[in-house]
């Protein structure tokens, strides 16, 4: 995408692990509604997923705002590509468009 380094490690992280949430808090103790909102739909969902703390890196907090050019925490990735934010991964998990991309990139979900 381009040099940097903070974009290097975002792309590392969406690649290594099929389901990224980038977030305020960790998926046992999230630091606000909207990140706890998002982790409630996934863990309903039974999908295993990695979440990453921006709170306690001020470069990717920031970088990832830039790469996404959403400017909005948290931020859900599936399979390295931007799903959305708190409202449109609720409402995708409420009208079952978000198992259906999930079923689609070959994630496997509990319910």
């Amino acid at each position: 995408m381009n040099d940097n380094p903070v974009f290097a490690r975002i792309e590392q992280e969406i690649t290594d692990t099929p389901v990224v949430l980038f977030m305020k808090g960790s998926p046992m103790f999230p630091q606000c509604g909207f990140s706890a909102a998002v982790v409630q739909a996934l863990s309903g969902l039974g999908i295993k997923f990695k979440g990453i703390d921006v709170l306690t890196d001020p470069q990717i907090r920031e970088g990832i705002k830039q790469y996404a050019n959403w400017p909005t925490i948290p931020q859900l990735y599936v399979k390295g590509e931007f799903v959305g934010g708190c409202d449109i991964v609720r409402e995708m998990a409420e009208n079952g468009e978000l198992q259906a991309l999930l079923k689609e990139k070959g994630i496997e979900t509990a319910a």
